[in-house]
């Protein structure tokens, strides 16, 4: 029967409804070997051997450098998602963290000249703010190395930059009218003329330089995003060429070896079966690699540091909340707006729908009862939902939930404190920047404690899967491939050597 079947035409193209296999029971690729096979066959066996010696060597020269190239863009992608791209985001969102506390810091100060009870405290808040200052302007440096190569992104900066510059002018006239009216008894708010530049100066803070600040952030990510779906879109592109080009290979190595078993009666060749045994070795295991790099890849943005960024923004806006209550006491002719906008910034934290200030503590509450009842059920979104929603390593969850419980707490304290503003103002200054258990800034600070673990444990696993991911990359770029390659040629040669000197 096999007589009756024809070789296909080298020039002959199968119609768009070519079954997969036709009568004869081939599959086009073995069709595709087995004219090739006829077609070296018509050449004298010496030049014949040689042919598909050297095409098989070339095809393993081309797989290698589909794998060095495959794994070359594997490492690169994580070298610039952890050493460019993922800095540049954390640089943007320490900023955002240092500016809203210097802010924070200087409503404080102007809160301590009205409560003699706090007057100690001053010197820390000033200390704080200047560490904060220092802070900033190293995280703007850092955000303007990382950013570098973006206009936009450096434009951004300057801007920044000079409202900073303006802003600090604001501030330290706000401090000095502040200190210079200290001492005066029976002021229940600060001096006018420090509230009037303490105004301009936050007004400044929260309408322009934060939502820059914001933006870079939203850039930053976006290009971080644009690498990490470049990334995986080329390790599953490099897989499939490392497949294809293992299985061009060898179809190549099979067919001499089909050859020489017709010409030569030799029932197999014990270097080209080692050959593709090879071949199929090189490419299991590059092609693999590519299967463990998009892991990494995942592991690394996904499940790490789309956590960090949640996490580190939460953490940005609870300073911003957290500095409110103290402009809320300190500014009593703009409660409603801090008040406000406290509001806000808890929803940005965490989401419990559309509820005014006295429902959204309850609220909060049920959130947390029914993820406590059922870790499936997330209901609330914000910052801490989206970290809630991607709990991957082992002890995040526990982290996790302490820092919603202790979020939970000071939520509470809140209430407590604008009750307490209402009846007895300096009561309420004191319970607001109280250190001690069951005082609003203890639990702010347990919070504060308990996100920083979150973060913590994302960033640990964060920079063990970047590590990885270019750990793995090693070699395979360069010396695994190219060894593999030439080992194989050495099997060709060795395997079809014999057959040629037959002939001499």
């Amino acid at each position: 029967m096999a007589a009756l079947v024809s070789p296909v035409p080298a020039t002959s193209r199968p119609a768009a409804d070519t079954p997969l296999h036709d009568v004869s029971g081939q599959v086009p690729a073995a069709r595709a070997v087995r004219a090739a096979v006829t077609r070296v066959g018509r050449l004298p066996t010496p030049a014949a051997i040689r042919a598909m010696a050297a095409a098989a060597a070339a095809v393993a020269a081309a797989l290698a450098v589909v794998i060095a190239l495959a794994s070359s863009g594997a490492g690169a992608t994580m070298s610039a998602i952890g050493g460019t791209d993922a800095p540049e985001v954390t640089a943007s969102t320490s900023l955002y963290f240092s500016l809203n506390d210097m802010d924070a810091e200087v409503a404080n100060v102007l809160l301590a000249g009205i409560d003699p009870a706090m007057a100690a405290t001053r010197p820390q808040y000033l200390a704080t703010y200047a560490s904060d200052r220092a802070k900033a302007y190293a995280d703007l440096q850092q955000a303007a190395i990382t950013a570098s190569g973006n206009p936009a992104a450096q434009r951004q900066l300057n801007a920044v930059l000079d409202d900073v510059g303006q802003y600090e002018a604001l501030a330290a006239d706000a401090l000095l009218a502040d200190q210079q009216a200290a001492g005066k008894p029976g002021a229940s708010s600060p001096p006018a003329s420090a509230l009037g530049y303490y105004r301009q100066s936050t007004d400044l803070m929260r309408t322009a330089i934060l939502p820059q600040v914001a933006s870079l952030t939203a850039d930053s990510t976006a290009k971080l995003d644009a690498s990490y779906s470049s990334g995986r879109s080329g390790t599953e592109v490099g897989a499939i060429a490392i497949a294809v080009a293992g299985l061009a290979l060898a179809a190549v190595l099979i067919g001499l070896q089909v050859f020489l078993t017709r010409r030569f009666r030799r029932v197999i060749n014990p270097a080209l079966a080692a050959a593709t045994l090879a071949v199929v070795a090189l490419t299991v295991l590059a092609a693999g690699r590519m299967v463990v790099e998009d892991h990494h890849l995942f592991v690394a943005k996904h499940e790490a540091f789309d956590s960090i960024v949640a996490l580190s923004q939460a953490r940005a806006i609870s300073y911003q909340a957290n500095a409110d209550e103290s402009r809320y006491l300190a500014d009593p002719a703009r409660v409603a707006v801090y008040h406000q906008s406290f509001l806000t910034e808890s929803q940005r934290l965490a989401a419990v729908g559309p509820v005014n200030y006295a429902g959204y503590a309850p609220a909060l509450d049920a959130g947390v009862r029914a993820y406590q009842a059922n870790n499936a059920k997330v209901l609330f979104g914000g910052y801490l939902g989206a970290e809630f929603r991607n709990v991957t390593f082992p002890g995040e969850r526990a982290a996790a939930v302490q820092a919603l419980l202790a979020y939970q707490v000071y939520e509470h304290d809140d209430v407590k404190l604008r009750a307490l503003a209402e009846t007895n103002p300096q009561a309420a200054a004191d319970f607001d920047t109280g250190t001690q258990p069951g005082q609003s800034d203890w639990a702010f600070t347990r919070y504060d404690g308990a996100l920083t673990a979150v973060i913590g444990i994302n960033q640990r696993a964060f920079t063990a899967a970047v590590q990885a991911g270019e750990g793995d990359a090693t070699g395979w770029n360069g010396a695994v491939p190219a060894g593999g390659a030439v080992l194989i040629a050495i099997l060709v040669f060795l395997g079809v050597r014999p057959r040629l000197a037959e002939y001499r």
